[in-house]
Order: structure tokens, then sequence, then C-alpha cells
């Protein structure tokens, strides 16, 4: 059995301890994953899946009441997200999957469609974030939407078009409750302001929870070829350079990881959170409030050379590779 979101091979060993059979069609659908305990847990939808179903909802409602649509995702997987929309207006509730710690759970999007001559208008709207300072990747002002989940949504606004054959549309995307519950995330550290982020690489939310994390440290402690990756990037690129390890994806939990590694184990990803671990100190003085931003310095070479080589001398079995968005190589331990 094969997760389609991460390419893992589930062990037989786990499949043979779900009490719940039925519920691996879930899991090869990817919209579940199958620990080591034998447990399944739901994976959620990312804000940007949700922002997606909320516009294409209000497209398809100008004609009819819809009350379920189907998102094709950043990872290739369709999707029939519930929403309640009718006459332009549409609703969605973020579903957040078996995820305790999702700052976003149950957040409402709403969607306000209306038709125009031709092409497609998405406006940010109450509770979307805006980045108020200049970043490597977003321009002051720029609303806080990624690419790939702002792909997702034109995409699906456009099948809504197609759909109805509405020649064009605005659609208003607003987040009710949006700015209080940023507040309670990263967005004020990495320069957003007034609203959520809206994320998603895969469109999927994992569930890291206890039980999830037991069976992350099961695969890494059995693993002879090990590459440990700190997200969604990281895991695209790590496969692309090691095909033949273990590729595992471990979030901020390197420390963990680490310690349960028992064969070759490299430790791969972006920056941030690598060098966090590695370096706690590593923003000290530099004047820069996250390593992003700093990446742009001309000092920054060196002083992940510097982190790095201290790191190695400190941890000389452990290999550390960090990459950039491309998947180009910018750092890496002697």
């Amino acid at each position: 059995m094969r997760d389609p979101v991460t390419g893992f091979e589930y062990p037989k060993t786990w499949q043979d301890k779900c009490r719940s059979p039925e519920s691996l069609e879930d899991v090869t659908r990817g919209l579940s994953v199958l620990t080591a305990s034998g447990t399944v847990l739901r994976r959620g939808y990312t804000t940007g899946t949700t922002a997606a179903a909320a516009c294409k909802a209000a497209i398809l409602s100008l004609q009819i009441d819809v009350s379920s649509v189907r998102i094709t995702i950043p990872c290739g997987l369709a999707l029939a997200v519930p929403v309640t929309a009718r006459n332009g207006s549409a609703r969605c509730i973020k579903f957040a999957g078996d995820y305790p710690a999702d700052a976003t759970a149950s957040l409402e999007f709403v969607a306000r469609a209306s038709p125009k001559e031709s092409g497609i208008s998405l406006v940010p709207g109450t509770g979307i974030g805006t980045f108020v300072r200049d970043t490597p990747r977003f321009i002051k002002g720029t609303p806080a939407i990624n690419p790939a989940p702002l792909a997702c949504i034109l995409q699906s606004m456009q099948e809504a078009l197609d759909e109805t054959g509405i020649p064009g549309v605005t659609v208003t995307l607003s987040v009710p409750h949006g700015a209080e519950v940023a507040k309670t995330t990263l967005n004020p550290r990495v320069g957003v302001e007034g609203g959520i982020s809206v994320l998603g690489t895969t469109g999927l939310v994992e569930p890291w929870d206890d039980h999830m994390t037991a069976s992350v440290m099961a695969r890494i402690s059995s693993s002879q070829r090990v590459v440990l990756t700190t997200g969604r990037t990281g895991l695209r690129y790590a496969r692309l350079h090691y095909p033949d390890h273990d590729t595992i994806l471990v979030g901020s939990g390197i420390g963990d990881a680490l310690a349960a590694a028992r064969g070759e184990v490299i430790l791969f990803g972006l920056p941030a959170l690598i060098l966090k671990y590695i370096k706690p100190d590593f923003l000290n003085g530099t004047g820069f409030l996250t390593v992003e931003e700093m990446s742009t310095s001309p000092g920054f070479a060196d002083k992940v050379y510097n982190a790095l080589l201290t790191f190695k001398q400190e941890h000389p079995y452990i290999h550390v590779v960090v990459v950039n968005r491309d998947g180009n190589v910018i750092g890496e331990t002697p």
C-alpha cells in the first residue's frame, strides 16, 4: 500500500495492525495516513484548499445552490469539499482532520462572486493577510497567498466558469475571523499583518499528533539510510538528490528524529528550521527577523558555512545539506 501524497510504502505489519480495514480505503486515496500502531488518521485541508472550494462554489451558485465542490489540489488529488453556497455567496469551513494543533481549524472562508464581461479577478478581502515589508519572495503590500494555492484557486474558478458558461467573474475572498486567528500564528514574525496566510504546498494538512510521531520514529529507527527533511519542498528535492534513501518528513522535530536514527543519516531541507536547530542564535546581531530575509544578504553564505562547520565538528556522523526553494544546494557540511 502506497501513500499517493508522500510516496511512502506502508509496511504490511502496519496494515495488519489496523482494526478498521475499511478505513484503509481513505489511506489509499491519500485522505488519511496509516501509523505504525495501525491507527488511521485523517489529513486535513489547507487554507488554500478551503479558499479554492469557497471561490469555486460562489461562482457555481450564481446558477444553482451548491453543497459540495470538487477541487484538484496541488499534489494532484481530487477532493470533494463540503460548502454552503447560493446566489453567488459561498461559505466553507476549514477541515483540520486529526491535527489537534491546527490554529486555523474550523475557520470560516467566505467568497462572493459577481459576473463581469470576461476574465477572472480574485480580490483578497477582510482577514487575508498582507506583507508589510519586502521579503525574498513577496513585495510589500502583496496579499499573503502563496503561489501553489493561488494557482489552485484560479484553476478552480476557471473550472466553475467552464461549467456555468459565465464569461467572467470577480470573486472577493474573506476570512471573517482571520485577523484574530493570525495573531496566534507565525505571521507577525514573517511580516504578514491583518489576517491569515493562504498556504498549502500539497493542499493537505498532515495529522502530526503523538500517534504520527510514533509512526515517524518507527520508520527512522528501522532505516539504514535515511534522509530527514523539514518540509514539503525539502521532501521533493531530497528524493531527487537521494533516490536510494528513505526520505522522511520530520518538520520541526529534528532533535527527536536524529536521536532515533540508527544508520546513515542526512539532514536536508530549506535553511530556516535546520539553521534554527544547529545554531539557535543564528540571527542574533544580524538585524534580520527571519532566515529567509537574511538569505539575500552578502554575508549569508559565510555564516551558513561556519554554522555547518561547527555542527559537523560536534556531530561528525550527521551530514547536513541546505537547499533553496529551487532545490539548489546553498550549504553542506564538509
